[in-house]
């Protein structure tokens, strides 16, 4: 009997979204039940599927919360980019 646990920050897929939506909370429990039954043979009604969503403020990443190390990576990225410089001519 697996049991799959799916954890996803309450952020939503797109823009607008405050959290996956139900029919995408479906095709996750969907393919994740065919994954096992294909991997490992297990059948679709002995394998359970939970999804929580945690709140972005709830979830840290790299010693920060999420939201801010999201922040500053692409602050160091937009840097990185930036320092790169123009391509050159032709």
């Amino acid at each position: 009997m697996p049991i799959v646990n799916i954890i996803t920050t309450r952020e939503g897929s797109g823009p607008g979204r405050t959290s996956v939506t139900a029919e995408e909370k479906a095709r996750l429990i969907k393919g994740v039940s065919e994954l096992l039954l294909e991997v490992l043979g297990k059948p679709l009604d002995a394998t359970f599927v939970t999804i929580q969503e945690v709140d972005p403020d709830n979830w840290g990443w790299g010693g920060l919360p999420a939201l801010e190390f999201r922040r500053q990576r692409a602050e160091a990225a937009a840097k990185a980019a930036g320092e790169a410089g123009p391509p050159p001519a032709d």
